[in-house]
């Protein structure tokens, strides 16, 4: 009995598919598309620049 309620709640409630609907993760990817996903993320972010403004406050003299 407690084993068939786990397994219902896991098929329910402990899977990605609901995180993702709920806006929780990006996206839900098959573990064999992982590295051509990563690779084509990293690529996006190659040339990635944030411009930062201008710190106000240089170090403390101690």
């Amino acid at each position: 009995m407690l084993k068939q309620k786990r397994d219902e709640y896991e098929a329910t409630f402990n899977n990605p598919y609901r995180a993702a609907a709920r806006g929780y993760v990006d996206d839900v990817i098959e573990a064999s598309s992982t590295r051509p996903v990563l690779i084509r993320a990293l690529n996006l972010l190659r040339t990635k620049h944030e411009e930062r403004p201008p710190r106000k406050h240089g170090n403390i003299p101690l």
